[in-house]
């Protein structure tokens, strides 16, 4: 590893002890090595600290951060890219596995198309105990040379977890920090694409953990997932109605801010006004993982202990 990583890994972390340490495992025992892992724990009130504080005397890529009080997921997220030094940035999960080739498949894509802002690897849904439960196909365009395709992609379309993709980090500057409405993850991404095209590698290499504790299953309501998103967003100043219109209009600003031609502008609006009129199809913005249509059930039988690190050990 060099003194100063080139991928830096952001770990925001809120009471993630049941987890947390086989995640540790999964990113610590990747192939890539060259990457530095903050921690960036939300005043957690269970075991997290101490998970965290063992795995950092152990590892020196790691560093974890402390607050004070609980920010709010959202903030988190955003605090912790400002404690990454990498000229490449990912965030990671607490409760996800990764398979051990993820990040020097992303890093070699990103080496290979300096066009390409945002790399990442096709996906399975694991449960509370690791085994798979549904692998999905990546459908989305978002690999296009268009901008506005890519946009109207993000838009009308299901698939993808690319919030989770090795990006680059000076992209990453540029657009609006992680927001905290309704789906401000989908218009945060969207604004991505817009500064260039993404790779999805073929191969299985990301499992998204569902179980009854993750943040969109404990805050199954609009409001509800807003307010752990940020706590601010509790209270009368941000009913439902509001959270749902800063939805759309972070795609308008997204349009706005982004680096496009004038013919490419208006493309994009006359996307997100069909969007806008198309709500209700099936398959449109709103979407959750787990409603996506799944790929090959022969996936199903991939033995994650031969291609996720620490899990052998774990099971046996």
């Amino acid at each position: 590893m060099t003194t100063h990583p080139r991928l830096s890994i952001g770990l925001p972390v809120y009471n993630g002890e049941e987890y947390l340490a086989e995640a540790l495992d999964a990113l610590l025992g990747q192939t890539y090595e060259d990457f530095e892992l903050v921690i960036s724990d939300n005043a957690s009130t269970d075991g997290t600290q101490d998970i965290c504080r063992k795995y950092e005397a152990q590892d020196p890529r790691i560093r974890y951060i402390r607050l004070h009080r609980n920010i709010g997921a959202a903030p988190n997220h955003n605090y912790v890219f400002t404690q990454c030094k990498g000229e490449l940035f990912k965030w990671a999960s607490h409760d996800d596995l990764y398979a051990r080739d993820l990040l020097r498949r992303c890093v070699e894509a990103l080496d290979e198309r300096p066009d390409v802002v945002l790399a990442h690897a096709d996906q399975a849904v694991i449960d509370g105990e690791g085994r798979i439960t549904v692998p999905y196909a990546y459908t989305l365009d978002t690999a296009s040379p268009s901008a506005p395709e890519r946009f109207r992609s993000m838009l009308m379309e299901s698939g993808g977890d690319d919030f989770y993709g090795v990006m680059r980090a000076e992209v990453l500057r540029r657009v609006k920090p992680h927001d905290s409405y309704h789906h401000a993850d989908r218009t945060f991404v969207a604004e991505i694409a817009l500064h260039g095209p993404f790779h999805q590698v073929p191969e299985l290499l990301y499992f998204r953990r569902d179980h009854p504790t993750r943040a969109e299953r404990a805050n199954p309501s609009k409001r509800s997932r807003c307010v752990n998103l940020d706590p601010r967003r509790a209270g009368v100043l941000h009913p439902t109605p509001r959270l749902l219109a800063e939805y759309v209009l972070g795609f308008v600003s997204a349009v706005r801010r982004a680096p496009l031609s004038a013919a490419d502008r208006r493309a994009c609006y006359r996307h997100l006004s069909t969007w806008m009129t198309t709500r209700a199809r099936p398959g449109g913005a709103g979407e959750r993982v787990e409603d996506r249509a799944p790929v090959d059930p022969a996936l199903l039988t991939v033995d994650l202990d031969e291609i996720v690190a620490g899990r052998e050990g774990r099971q046996a």
